[in-house]
């Protein structure tokens, strides 16, 4: 699956996972902070996004995401 692809998915999970409003538009470099997504948020977010891509984050790459670009990063890394 290529950058794009995984972009597209990204934004929908995380849209659907957050129950985000049409008024928001995501891109590669919004915060997921920055969306009001406390740390519960965050972790089902990462759940649907392994159930989604058939994946496991690793327990480091997690901690370390802060955008929706560096979440398709660590999806890139994974698979």
């Amino acid at each position: 699956m290529d950058r794009a692809a995984i972009l597209t998915k990204v934004i929908e999970v995380t849209e659907d996972t957050l129950s985000l409003g049409d008024d928001v538009t995501l891109t590669e470099d919004t915060n997921l902070k920055e969306l009001g997504a406390d740390s519960f948020d965050l972790l089902e977010l990462v759940t649907s996004l392994e159930d989604e891509f058939s994946i496991t984050f690793a327990d480091d790459a997690v901690g370390t995401v802060a955008t929706i670009g560096q979440v398709v990063d660590a999806i890139q890394s994974a698979q």
